[in-house]
């Protein structure tokens, strides 16, 4: 296994995921539950499976398309999305 990736990932995932709407939601969850431990474990195995998905399809991905389109679309995805985001904030 390699560590230094298997760290680097770590670092990454944790850094982006805090303050984020899954953890918000969480949190959520655990205040108005008297079961932390369920709400711990559906969270937990909900990450882990968009984890494993993302893997699964993040390798087919790298055997058909060149990594330079895969980090071009993906960072054209994230503009998009940002602007959305400012023309379309939702709500009232």
């Amino acid at each position: 296994m390699d560590y230094k990736v298997m760290l680097t990932t770590f670092g990454m995932i944790f850094l982006a995921e805090l303050g984020d709407k899954t953890q918000i939601a969480t949190l959520c969850f655990a205040a108005e539950s008297k079961s932390r431990l369920a709400v711990f474990v559906g969270s937990a195995s909900a990450l882990i499976l968009t984890s494993l998905l993302a893997v699964v399809f993040g390798s087919v991905l790298n055997r058909l398309v060149p990594w330079s389109y895969v980090r071009i679309g993906a960072g054209g995805l994230f503009v998009f999305l940002g602007f959305w985001i400012l023309l379309f904030p939702g709500g009232k």
